[in-house]
């Protein structure tokens, strides 16, 4: 029996599906809910912060005092929604958690002066058909520089990727050049990856031939989506974010990986943003 395809393409879906695509499965097509995390948390309670810090008319008050006021605001509400609450912290576990989010603070204004920035969107939901596949995909911030150019910026509150991954990373800001410039005739000359982790920015140029291969990547990873709806056959595929993965007990490739020489996979270390 045919399963039911996503509405639209999006960064995080092109990455779930190449790393597993039985997870693609049980979090797209069967909507199977997942516990918040630290770190999905942390990340959420950052973006919300800087997207206030950005929605303020007079650059002069982007200061890292108004930040931490704003920091303050956001946790309250946090709290208050009840998503703080869903960690189930212990109280010295949330006093952590708390202390190592506010230092994302600090660490942001080390890498750039807000200031001197102007944004012209700020969590921009951009949608665009092509080919028959609905892309999406919601950008931190697209600026205006002081040339008349465009940069796209995308907030990571994790660490940088070692070297190996880095390329994969760079997928979903490319991915949001090519929406920019097929929705708003928008080429950004610049994609920036902004890890607050370990203070380091990557940034990169999009080209003709950066866009041409992100399409042709999507349209493909795409296709192998209509394919496994269609056959019902979403495979396993095991690797070192196994141990991380809230599916494991649906899972029949999780079982046979652990204890057997395979398992090794489990141990290395893997990278969170």
């Amino acid at each position: 029996m045919a399963l039911p395809l996503p509405t639209t393409l999006t960064p995080s879906k092109v990455g779930k599906f190449v790393s597993c695509p039985l997870a693609f499965r049980y979090s797209y097509i069967e909507r199977l809910p997942e516990p918040t995390t630290t770190y999905q948390l942390r990340g959420t309670i950052i973006h919300r912060v800087l997207q206030a810090l950005f929605g303020l008319s007079d650059a002069s008050t982007r200061t890292y005092e108004t930040a931490m006021t704003l920091f303050d605001a956001a946790w309250i509400a946090a709290t208050e929604s009840g998503e703080l609450g869903e960690l189930e912290l212990s109280e010295a576990a949330m006093r952590s958690f708390r202390i190592e989010s506010s230092n994302l603070i600090a660490k942001y204004f080390a890498l750039e002066d807000p200031r001197s920035v102007t944004p012209v969107g700020l969590e921009l939901d951009l949608r665009v058909n092509v080919d028959g596949i609905e892309y999406r995909g919601i950008i931190d911030r697209l600026d205006r520089l002081s040339d008349g150019r465009f940069a796209i910026v995308d907030y990571k509150t994790g660490r940088s990727p070692r070297a190996d991954r880095s390329r994969s990373r760079m997928l979903g800001v490319n991915f949001y050049a090519f929406l920019c410039e097929r929705l708003l005739d928008i080429r950004p000359s610049e994609v920036r990856l902004m890890y607050l982790g370990d203070q380091v920015v990557v940034v990169e140029s999009p080209t003709d031939q950066s866009l041409r291969g992100l399409h042709q990547r999507a349209s493909a990873v795409w296709g192998a989506i209509e394919r496994a709806c269609d056959s019902g056959d979403f495979r396993p595929s095991p690797s070192p974010l196994c141990k991380s993965c809230f599916y494991q007990d649906k899972c029949p490739a999780f079982s046979a990986v652990v204890g057997s020489p395979a398992s090794k996979l489990l141990a290395e270390p893997v990278a969170v943003s």
